[in-house]
């Protein structure tokens, strides 16, 4: 059986990435979504997003990951950031405590910008470094439980768990969507189904693509 092109997917979620700058969520955008890592990889300055289509639950799934710099000075853009995200992936630097004490700020900017159900996912980045680990697995997963997020550690430059984590979020979105279709009888909202992309602030993909230091 061929495979669907590129631009024919069942449902377009948008995720995006949050935490403090230099946490690695530009790292994970291109390792998920084009397998590729930089080591000298910039502060990421306004917003960018990639895609990348995959099956979730049997169905096909756009996936539009957002990515945006941690630095204060970008907080303006916000609410055009967090508007019809579905997912949030929300990053620490596992070998950066205060990278982790900031995730409370972080939870609640979502909390108060983004969807009232949108799926939070807690990822403790750059478990590559063990040797200089300096948050425990234990703490962020109480700390998840307490708040009600999922949780899992990750290596953008290892590649370890990336694409568990965005498939495990991509799967709880599409969970929740089946469940309001079902219990409305009605099809799934056209901005999550039929292929119309919900683009933000003028972004675009081509724009997203910056050329990166290895595909390894």
């Amino acid at each position: 059986m061929a495979r669907k092109p590129e631009e024919e997917y069942d449902y377009l979620f948008k995720v995006v990435l949050v935490g403090d700058s230099g946490v690695g969520k530009s790292n994970l955008l291109s390792r998920f979504t084009r397998n590729e890592f930089c080591l000298e990889s910039k502060s990421t300055i306004g917003v960018e997003f990639a895609t990348r289509t995959l099956q979730v639950e049997g169905r096909t799934v756009k996936a539009q990951i957002w990515d945006t710099a941690g630095q204060e000075r970008y907080r303006a853009i916000t609410s055009a950031y967090y508007r019809g995200a579905l997912g949030a992936l929300l990053v620490y630097d596992v070998t950066k405590p205060t990278t982790f004490d900031n995730v409370n700020r972080w939870l609640k900017e979502l909390r108060d910008h983004a969807d009232a159900n949108i799926v939070i996912m807690l990822i403790g980045n750059k478990t590559d470094l063990k040797h200089l680990q300096a948050v425990a697995t234990e703490d962020a997963q109480s700390f998840a439980d307490k708040e009600g997020l999922s949780f899992i550690e990750t290596s953008a430059l290892e590649a370890t768990n990336v694409e568990k984590a965005f498939q495990t979020i991509l799967s709880e979105i599409y969970r929740i969507i089946s469940k309001k279709t079902l219990s409305s009888n009605e099809p799934a909202p056209a901005a999550l189904a039929g292929g119309q992309t919900i683009v933000v602030g003028g972004a675009s993909e081509t724009a997203a693509k910056k050329p990166c230091c290895s595909s390894s």
